[in-house]
């Protein structure tokens, strides 16, 4: 095999920094496959790892959200071939689980290492300083190269920018799915956003494409705003409070047909305040990670009004269908990708990546690897 090291950002500690560290490799196994990694997005589930919000095996090479180059191919690959380009899918499909196999390859049973990066067979390939180092979510994209499943790649059209192909990998799909698929906006439709990131702005574009009226967003962070409107939100608020009240006003007193929460760090204020938005018969749709969180709602409302509670993994999209459907709206103008990219970083300069996301300067950061 022509690759044996690669540079990385490592977490090697908790709540450290991001270490630039070259690591050994090993050869792709059966059934995986060596990815060459062009781009990656710095997802803000990257910094929940670093921040020890999750518990995590370390060191772990960060980054899932990546578009990359098929090097070589292990015994036994069909999915993909040497050459292909490809986007990660951050869970991996294997096709044959009692979840893939009923369309819902976003619970693939293949997903359970994430926390430790480990590959399917419960070995590592990256190694650093002779020890063992995982792959967030059994990827690694802030690696230059990485070995990892086939079932966790994608192919896409080669002609697709890898900065802008890498960010259907997580954020994109998550957020679309979110209002397409986990709350299932109708035209028409009355559609709250908490938070509008990486994540929640492709909330705001699904709710929009579904064909909702109203599309109101809330963040504390004008640039934000300003992008949502951009990708079609119809009001935006810093003030949940306002906009309830513009909520109210609009529904003649219906309020919200769905509230979806896709904040960077879930609390029970949130999601109170989101539960408090929807109107009788109408859903909550919780997409950001609240880990260790437990929320108290009333019961009363709840029966009463006959709301919904809905978690979401990953846009409860199946990935081999819906990152490449995603990257064909993109194309035919149906989707903005290139907006949401706010700055390219070198790897060198992934601290300050994460910075500038915490800072909100951000709606996504790209990391170009070089090669």
């Amino acid at each position: 095999m022509g690759v044996s090291k690669t540079r990385a950002a490592v977490l090697l500690e908790p709540q450290g920094r991001w270490e630039i560290r070259e690591l050994d490799l090993d050869p792709p196994r059966a059934n995986e496959v060596l990815v060459r990694v062009m781009a990656t997005g710095l997802c803000h589930s990257d910094e929940h790892v670093r921040s020890s919000a999750t518990r995590t095996r370390l060191p772990m090479v960060g980054g899932h959200e990546g578009a990359g180059i098929v090097e070589e191919v292990g015994p036994g690959v069909t999915r993909v071939a040497k050459g292909d380009h490809i986007v990660t899918s951050f869970i991996p499909v294997c096709g044959r689980c009692r979840y893939c196999s009923t369309g819902r390859q976003n619970l693939c049973d293949d997903g359970k290492n994430a926390q430790t990066g480990a590959l399917l067979d419960g070995t590592y390939r990256f190694h650093l300083d002779g020890k063992d180092a995982g792959g967030m979510c059994v990827l690694g994209t802030f690696s230059q190269y990485m070995v990892i499943s086939e079932n966790s790649c994608v192919k896409v059209d080669d002609d697709l920018p890898f900065d802008v192909a890498c960010l259907v990998g997580c954020g994109v799909t998550t957020g679309w799915g979110s209002a397409v698929y986990a709350a299932k906006v109708r035209p028409g439709d009355t559609v709250v956003v908490f938070g509008v990131g990486g994540v929640g702005i492709n909330a705001v574009q699904g709710a929009r494409y579904a064909g909702a009226k109203h599309v109101i967003a809330i963040d504390p962070v004008e640039f934000k705003l300003e992008m949502a409107q951009v990708c079609g939100a119809t009001h935006v608020f810093r003030d949940p409070e306002a906009a309830k009240e513009e909520v109210i006003r609009l529904t003649r007193g219906q309020l919200a047909d769905h509230c979806i929460l896709t904040v960077g760090v879930m609390t029970e204020e949130v999601v109170t305040q989101g539960f408090d938005m929807i109107g009788k018969d109408c859903q909550l749709t919780i997409t950001g990670i609240g880990y260790g969180l437990t929320v108290h709602l009333p019961g009363a409302p709840m029966a009463g009004w006959q709301k919904r509670v809905q978690g979401v993994c990953f846009g409860a999209a199946n990935p081999l269908y819906d990152i490449p459907k995603l990257l064909d709206l993109y194309r035919a103008g149906d989707l903005k990708l290139d907006e949401l990219i706010t700055r390219r970083y070198r790897l060198e300069e992934i601290n300050q990546g994460y910075q500038d996301l915490l800072d909100g300067k951000n709606i996504r950061g790209v990391v170009i690897h070089e090669h």
